[in-house]
């Protein structure tokens, strides 16, 4: 299974965001700490809007923030809304040519392990990618994301 770079920043973007909880995400700011393509992630973000992944707001204090609470966006179900294409081989798609077709068991056994994939996938949400407290400093950190102020 190949995850595509869509899909890879559809869930850098996703981490990102919830990472900052309340606080507004950028597109700028999200290019500059993951140092990936600008216009690539516009294009990523205005598919994770439209999806209800992501509220995009314009304007001076527009930004990005999760639409959804991280525990309710299953990772399972994010790669099949970011991945175009799960033909893994040309016997799974419409414009199958392959002559051994008909006696080959490739398919069914890259069926299986795709189900396998998903069903791993199905298992976890956003959250479970920010729950541990280490790692959440650690990517915190890593990402120069600016600790929320506590409230009162």
């Amino acid at each position: 299974m190949h995850i595509t770079r869509y899909t890879d920043y559809s869930l850098r973007v996703l981490l990102f965001t919830a990472l900052k909880g309340e606080q507004r995400s950028t597109i700028a700011e999200i290019a500059e700490r993951y140092d990936i393509s600008r216009n690539h992630l516009m294009k990523v973000v205005q598919e994770l809007n439209r999806k209800g992944y992501l509220q995009a707001t314009r304007g001076k204090n527009g930004g990005l923030i999760l639409k959804k609470r991280p525990e309710d966006i299953n990772l399972g179900k994010l790669v099949r809304d970011t991945e175009q294409d799960l033909v893994l081989v040309e016997c799974f798609g419409p414009a199958n040519r392959c002559v051994i077709t008909p006696a080959c068991r490739i398919k069914l056994l890259l069926a299986k392990a795709l189900d396998a994939f998903f069903d791993v996938l199905d298992q976890y949400t956003l959250a479970d990618l920010i729950e541990n407290p280490q790692e959440r400093r650690e990517l915190i950190r890593l990402l120069q994301i600016n600790e929320p102020v506590p409230v009162g």
